[in-house]
């Protein structure tokens, strides 16, 4: 058996330390979900077009971003744009910009999913009012296709959290990085990390519950 001691676990560790990285993993979840969940719904729009080449644009990337794992995009970002533009852009922007790419992939999928699951008779119903395609997207399909899909955006929210700890591998202070940071400067690793696991589980499961819940609360709606 391990000999664990928690002695040093005080609020003066949590703000040195842990406070700084949960800020940063809490922001790029936030961001990568809204850029992603905006970049996907036009990926998911020109999947759903009539034009071919947009089509195919829109189904290589979907295909192709979900077929490599999150971490290698992220290292070839960050190791790869320094030798093409001439400098680092540095750790957090490197991960902002892989996140919101990469979720973009996923998200267009649920989007996709949202906008079949609204019925074809209101789309018809659009044009006969004499909506353009554009406005029936904004104002009959894409709301319904929203709420539709809120569980499922928020499923995959809470996935994109517990990824965020994938940029420990290029630097970034995350939360992963502050408990690791606290566990070498304490010498105590095994603690931290038996610590790091309790708390993911704890934000994970307890947004998982409420996801739970709103979703039983919208199907009785």
């Amino acid at each position: 058996m391990l000999n664990l001691d928690v002695s040093f676990l005080n609020w003066d560790l949590f703000n040195k330390f842990i406070l700084k990285g949960l800020l940063f993993s809490l922001e790029l979840t936030a961001v990568a979900a809204l850029g992603g969940l905006l970049f996907g719904t036009v990926l998911a729009l020109m999947r759903l077009s009539n034009s071919r080449l947009l089509k195919a644009f829109s189904a290589a990337y979907v295909n192709g971003m979900r077929s490599i794992p999150l971490v290698m995009v992220i290292l070839w970002f960050y190791l790869l744009i320094p030798v093409l533009i001439g400098k680092s852009i540095g750790a957090e922007w490197s991960a902002f910009i892989t996140f919101i790419a990469f979720e973009a992939a996923f998200f267009c999928e649920i989007m996709r999913a949202g906008i079949e699951s609204v019925g074809k008779g209101q789309k018809m119903a659009a044009q006969a009012l004499g909506m353009t395609y554009a406005q029936s997207m904004q104002l009959i399909v894409l709301p319904q296709a929203f709420r539709n899909m809120v569980p499922v955006l928020l499923t995959q929210t809470i996935v994109l959290f517990q990824d965020t700890s994938l940029v420990y591998a290029i630097g970034a202070y995350d939360l992963l990085k502050g408990f690791v940071t606290a566990g070498r400067i304490y010498g105590r690793p095994e603690e931290v990390y038996l610590l790091a696991a309790v708390v993911y589980f704890a934000l994970c499961f307890g947004l998982s519950s409420f996801v739970k819940q709103l979703q039983r609360k919208m199907s009785l709606v």
